[in-house]
């Protein structure tokens, strides 16, 4: 099963000069742009979501003020794929980083591939593939931004990312993740902020990608915020995660705060997506099946936000979006034209997003098993259509799982699969799944 041959574009961003959805004139000012990435975070798991018990009084106020997508999707739900669509605006299958580690050598356990110059080239190999992809803040670039790398990021060297700035800097297995990177949020704020100052006091205008490992695992919460939420939870398990997306939501409030104090909030969009869900295993520091990693909604769904003041309107949408969107909405913003690649939506343009009626998906294993094949490593795809999810697994990576169908308005969580009884929906999805992957190349 391999995916369609992609339709070859121009890397080079182009000013735009009109059409739908939020262009800026090309002699404007471009408004800075800060993406928030959350980690590991369920979609539920916010106040404005309706949790019960979790606190997250920064991220309610964002939605307060921003368009919020209630239906958010990723495309993949781990986070190398995840992350890389997002700085990239393709599918996993398009950009080929599918899983979030290489297939190890022969005879080489995961420990030892860590110093094996194998394993070690196959690393760089995966951060190599960004070079034939188009990049956000290289096209950011085009028109005059500076930009800033902080927290997950797996392709190596920030530059590999076309980021100006960064604090990865490991081009081989010792990075993995982020290496200097994951200290942002964790241990302070003050890269962005001295990266924001530097940047304003050049006039230029800036993106700065937030994506801290939290709440990401280790869950070891500042012990004021864990003793707050042991009161409530069922477990410790759970009071610690609880408390790791407070904490979390503390940090965005930082940053949040910081463009409010240096009166840049204004002249600035902030975007908020998760890279991927989770469900707390309630007896271990882990997740079900059905979490993390999955092609259910506890695995790629995650609320969308756009703030933009004087541009956007605050309120709820439940039409469809999807992480693909956000690239191309912010190079829109800045007055840079999409590569043709892109295949997601102006999220700023409400007429073409309401018009949507499905938004797509693919999960694939965590070790790639071939680099160059994406579709070695795939284990499902999925669609959602309006109110109904459809679920196709592949057969080499999933041999005993079936086909499901879910009214995700009925049930959100996905309990009741009615494949069985719904034969001819259950065709007519799976014909549009295929015509973004046949299955059949």
């Amino acid at each position: 099963m391999e995916p369609r041959a992609l339709v070859a574009t121009s890397l080079t961003g182009m000013v735009m000069a009109g059409g739908c959805g939020s262009p800026v004139q090309p002699n404007g000012k471009p408004p800075n742009i800060v993406l928030i990435i959350s980690d590991d975070h369920g979609w539920p798991d916010y106040g404005f979501m309706g949790h019960p018990h979790i606190k997250t009084p920064h991220l309610d106020r964002l939605a307060s003020q921003s368009l919020v997508h209630l239906r958010g999707y990723v495309p993949s739900s781990l986070c190398s794929p995840s992350l890389t669509s997002m700085i990239t605006g393709l599918y996993p299958h398009q950009h080929k980083i599918v899983g979030n580690d290489p297939p190890l050598p022969a005879g080489v356990s995961r420990r030892e591939a860590r110093e094996d110059p194998r394993y070690r080239a196959s690393r760089a190999a995966i951060a190599g593939l960004l070079r034939e992809a188009p990049l956000l803040p290289k096209l950011l670039a085009s028109r005059g931004y500076v930009s800033l790398q902080t927290g997950k990021w797996w392709q190596g060297d920030f530059r590999n990312g076309g980021f100006s700035q960064g604090m990865t800097l490991a081009n081989a297995d010792d990075a993995r993740h982020g290496d200097r990177g994951l200290e942002i949020g964790r241990k302070s704020m003050q890269p962005i902020y001295d990266f924001i100052t530097g940047a304003t006091a050049e006039r230029r205008p800036f993106f700065v990608w937030y994506a801290p490992m939290l709440p990401h695992t280790p869950h070891d919460p500042p012990a004021r915020l864990l003793a707050k939420y042991a009161a409530v939870a069922p477990t410790p398990p759970v009071a610690r995660y609880w408390a790791m997306v407070e904490w979390f939501d503390e940090t965005c409030g930082q940053l949040l705060g910081f463009l409010d104090r240096a009166g840049l909030a204004e002249d600035t969009i902030v975007a908020y997506v998760a890279d991927n869900g989770w469900i707390q295993n309630p007896g271990a520091d882990d997740m079900p099946v059905r979490s993390k990693g999955s092609p259910y909604d506890a695995g790629v769904r995650t609320p969308i936000m756009i703030r933009w003041p004087g541009h956007t309107t605050a309120r709820r949408s439940d039409a469809l979006a999807t992480s693909l969107d956000l690239a191309p909405t912010l190079l829109r913003a800045a007055g840079v034209l999409p590569p043709a690649a892109m295949s997601g939506l102006d999220l700023l343009d409400t007429q073409a997003v309401q018009a949507r009626t499905s938004v797509f998906g693919e999960c694939f294993k965590h070790r790639l098993v071939d680099i160059q094949r994406p579709a070695s490593s795939l284990r499902w795809r999925w669609m959602v259509d309006g109110d109904w999810k459809l679920i196709v697994p592949a057969p080499m990576n999933e041999p005993q799982a079936e086909v499901q169908l879910f009214n995700i308005r009925q049930d959100p969580y996905e309990a009741k699969n009615l494949a069985a009884t719904e034969g001819p929906r259950v065709a007519s999805l799976r014909r549009a799944l295929d015509r973004l992957w046949t299955g059949a190349e």
